[in-house]
């Protein structure tokens, strides 16, 4: 089957687990069907020969080998069960991969609690899919042949009326097939649903704040609504073949019984009538377990291909717009240059056109109103994003010809909110480089004015913070993360709004880490706080995607620039209160 190879694709270290279950479970019917050819054995000779001693014999056999059929089965499952284990290890690895190669442009396009439920959902089901499809696909699909063989072999009335009943059923499964639409709907509202209510909880605490409810939520709302709806007619979908096969069955039953009891008084032959439908209810019910169980391992077909389609479109969606790498690996210089570059979220251009130059070791500034690019323009010299048009140098290189390596070791980016680990100070600082020295991270701490958080806490730089444990500061944080650039010593630093979090607490600490940081290093900070960029040696001014001015800020404020009403507006609403006024 198809859905073999796609699953099997992604755990070819273990494969041959697989193999091994569908052998052991092909062995296991082969047990079944035997032991049920025993007990018609058993029953002729209780019945119809009346050998007691003979029957003892074959009650025994019969024990010995449904127990090794069943034992065979468990060990399918088991084999399968550790395919299945191995399968979604595999499956997440690659989604956390594919994640960490990601453009920044799939995390802009797709919430992180979508993408979160698709792989931890899919690689799940895959496990599941796999667990139950390869033991139960040799028992569902042999059984039935092996059953209308013995019934035939038994007699041809038996065999006729399993010939009957297998006809039934695969009308009931063939009406099944339409289901395959239906289920492909089901599964997709589920994910809708799933995704939603991370994103619901994410920001839960706004909803206790507000006392919002779910209906407030149009989207989780609907996501609800649809689940509830598609999940009550998937619930119908499923039991109405099993309930008109099991009528089917106890329908079968009744009509045999009143005709075997009149054909006893016809006949005469009522011993063998008696063997022959007690066999037709036990092969009845072997049956009727392996028409279940083709129905469930249809079902399972539909999720094992869905999972692993879903998955495989996510890790498409990652790769896409992937920033493209060479070979270079030496910066000449540390110039960086805009060459008529255009650069856009889908169909909205946020900078067209754009051609600028920075020169190596400066500090640059970039100013202007929201969305007017800033941070656009630091995320494409961090190599975020592959540019529409134009071309990115630096030290006169695309920078699509650096390797990925070299862009990492010589760019560094400080963002507006430091994201620390749950783990220990020194470990969430010494993750900026490999191979650093105990010596090289506390030179770092100390030089982003990090002792006198070490000091206050008894596990010092060994402390655990983020989720259980220790409780940071903004500014705090902010230090521990200009500590983690400065042991990267990267020859370029981005700093996007770094300050902007800054409290009066942490602010002269804050300040000193900001000048170890930058010492020596091509500089480029997105100015929130304008009161801290007036000693750049250049300040950029944006508006809409495009350089409006550049220069000094003695220079730009000397003239009615631009740059000279931000920071008049900046100015009053730094000094604004509200008194008596009224409010509108």
């Amino acid at each position: 089957m198809n859905v073999y190879k796609k699953l099997f694709a992604y755990a070819r270290e273990k494969v041959f687990l697989g193999y091994l279950a569908i052998l052991l479970s092909s062995i296991s019917v082969l047990f079944t069907i035997w032991g049920y050819y025993l007990i018609y054995k058993f029953l002729y000779n209780l019945i119809m020969l009346n050998d007691l001693a003979m029957s003892e014999q074959y009650a025994v056999k019969i024990v010995v080998v449904l127990t090794t059929g069943a034992i065979l089965y468990i060990l399918s499952g088991i084999f399968s069960h550790m395919l299945g284990f191995r399968l979604e290890t595999n499956l997440r690895k690659r989604g956390i991969e594919g994640l960490s190669q990601a453009s920044f442009r799939f995390f802009d396009m797709n919430p992180s609690g979508k993408v979160r439920k698709i792989i931890d959902d899919n690689a799940s089901q895959t496990h599941t899919v796999v667990a139950h499809l390869i033991p139960d696909n040799a028992q569902a699909f042999l059984t039935p042949i092996l059953a209308i063989i013995l019934g035939f072999l038994i007699s041809t009335r038996v065999g006729f009326v399993l010939v009957i009943l297998t006809l039934l059923a695969g009308l009931l499964l063939f009406s099944m097939m339409g289901e395959q639409k239906f289920m492909k709907i089901y599964q997709e509202s589920l994910a809708d649903l799933s995704a939603e209510t991370v994103e619901y909880i994410r920001g839960i605490q706004v909803v206790k704040i507000f006392g919002a409810s779910v209906e407030s939520f149009k989207s989780l709302y609907n996501a609800i609504k649809n689940y509830s709806k598609y999940a009550y007619e998937y619930s119908l979908s499923c039991r109405k073949p099993y309930v008109l096969y099991q009528l089917i069955f106890f329908g079968l039953v009744a009509i045999l019984l009143p005709i075997v009891i009149y054909a006893t008084d016809i006949l005469g032959d009522s011993d063998m009538l008696l063997v022959e439908l007690l066999m037709v209810f036990f092969l009845s019910g072997v049956l009727f377990v392996a028409f279940m169980r083709i129905m469930w391992v249809s079902m399972y077909v539909f999720q094992g291909n869905y999972a692993v389609d879903t998955l495989e479109g996510l890790y498409e969606d990652m790769q896409r717009d992937k920033m493209k790498h060479g070979e270079h690996e030496i910066f000449k210089d540390f110039n960086i240059e805009f060459d008529h570059v255009s650069f856009g979220y889908n169909d909205n251009m946020v900078i067209e056109d754009l051609s600028f130059r920075l020169g190596e070791g400066k500090t640059y500034a970039l100013v202007g109103s929201s969305g007017s690019g800033k941070s656009t323009i630091a995320k494409l010299i961090s190599g975020f994003y592959n540019v529409d048009r134009g071309e990115i140098r630096i030290g006169g290189v695309s920078l699509n010809d650096y390797s990925n390596e070299a862009i990492i070791n010589n760019i560094s980016f400080v963002f507006q909110n430091a994201k620390l680990f749950k783990t220990s100070i020194y470990e969430n600082v010494a993750l900026a480089k490999r191979d650093a020295k105990r010596e090289e991270v506390m030179e770092a701490l100390r030089l982003a004015g990090c002792q006198s958080i070490i000091d206050k806490i008894k596990t010092a730089e060994e402390t655990v913070i983020g989720s259980k444990g220790v409780y940071l500061s903004g500014g705090e944080k902010q230090r521990i993360a200009i500590a983690r650039a400065i042991l990267k010593n990267a020859n370029i630093v981005i700093m996007d709004e770094a300050s902007a979090s800054i409290d009066p607490d942490n602010e002269f600490e804050l300040q000193k880490a900001f000048k170890n940081l930058m010492k020596n290093k091509t500089v480029i900070m997105i100015a929130h706080r304008l009161s801290s960029i007036r000693e750049v040696d250049e300040i950029l001014v944006l508006d809409e995607g495009k350089i409006v001015e550049r220069g000094s800020d003695e220079e730009l404020m000397s003239k009615e620039s631009k740059y000279k009403k931000l920071q008049e507006m900046y100015g009053v609403a730094n000094e604004w209160r509200v008194g008596n006024e009224a409010i509108l």
